[in-house]
């Protein structure tokens, strides 16, 4: 297992912020998270290389806020192909380990649109996504419209796509607030049998492993520290015990910083020992 964070420094500081904290693994923006302005090439092959030499470990790009590839708005939908395309690009010249997207949201009452929107986003970005890097689906926190927060969601969206290159991302933040118990053992033993039961075990390339601020169910997408909200250590120490996790990588997008998200990945290994 590789554990490791989000950081949101940009580039220049990534390598060395990496290290500070203990990072075995990270996962970033490289373009602006709140625009609409695409990564530049000649950026992204500088940074591989220094990314490379620094023999960190495996890399992950997270697309920008903005992008919702299931948009029922054809401009906002436009945007984030486009954008989805050029970050992939990118993607290739870092040889970074996944490029992740979340599986979209549409209007309310078009449950089945949105499906085919983002199907359809996900099987054109999936072209011109360079071999190295693997596309990865990230599952929503069961907000309003989202197109895949729960499994069987999920297993609709990849039949839809019908392309084995897809990847699974699980945000466990987002599948409490969904509704899935995983405070509990039992919980996450459930989970995982339901993975296994949707046969997508073996797509699952990324655990983003977030506590929750809000309660079981809540469907509100609020990360905090680990082991400081709702999931608890016990959660944790049932997650990052299961073999499907044990040699993925493991990315925490919590508030935590410096020495103290130092000794939040601290606290990942111990649980995970």
């Amino acid at each position: 297992m590789r554990v490791g964070a989000h950081l949101r420094s940009g580039l220049r500081t990534a390598i060395p912020l990496a290290r500070e904290v203990g990072a075995e693994v990270v996962q970033l923006f490289i373009s602006n998270p709140r625009a609409w302005s695409a990564p530049r090439l000649e950026t992204a092959e500088k940074f591989g290389a220094e990314w490379r030499e620094a023999a960190i470990g495996p890399l992950f790009v997270h697309a920008p806020y903005l992008v919702n590839i299931a948009s029922p708005n054809p401009e906002f939908l436009s945007k984030s192909i486009e954008l989805c395309r050029r970050s992939v690009a990118s993607c290739g010249v870092l040889e970074a380990e996944g490029f992740v997207v979340h599986a979209g949201s549409g209007g309310e009452g078009e449950v089945a649109d949105a499906l085919d929107r983002s199907a359809t986003v996900l099987q054109a970005v999936l072209v011109e996504t360079p071999e190295r890097t693997r596309l990865l689906v990230e599952l929503m926190a069961g907000t309003a419209g989202a197109v895949a927060s729960t499994l069987a969601e999920a297993r609709a969206l990849f039949d839809a796509v019908d392309d084995e290159r897809l990847g699974l991302v699980l945000d466990t933040c987002h599948l409490f607030a969904t509704g899935y118990v995983l405070n509990e053992p039992e919980g996450v033993a459930a989970l995982f049998d339901e993975l296994h039961a949707v046969g997508l075990a073996d797509r699952l390339r990324l655990i983003h492993l977030n506590d929750a601020k809000f309660q079981r169910g809540s469907r509100r997408d609020r990360h905090e520290i680990v082991g400081e909200g709702g999931i608890g250590l016990e959660g944790f120490g049932a997650i990052l015990g299961r073999p499907e996790v044990r040699d993925l990588s493991v990315v925490v997008e919590t508030p935590s910083s410096g020495e103290r998200r130092k000794q939040e990945l601290d606290t990942i290994r111990s649980l995970a020992a």
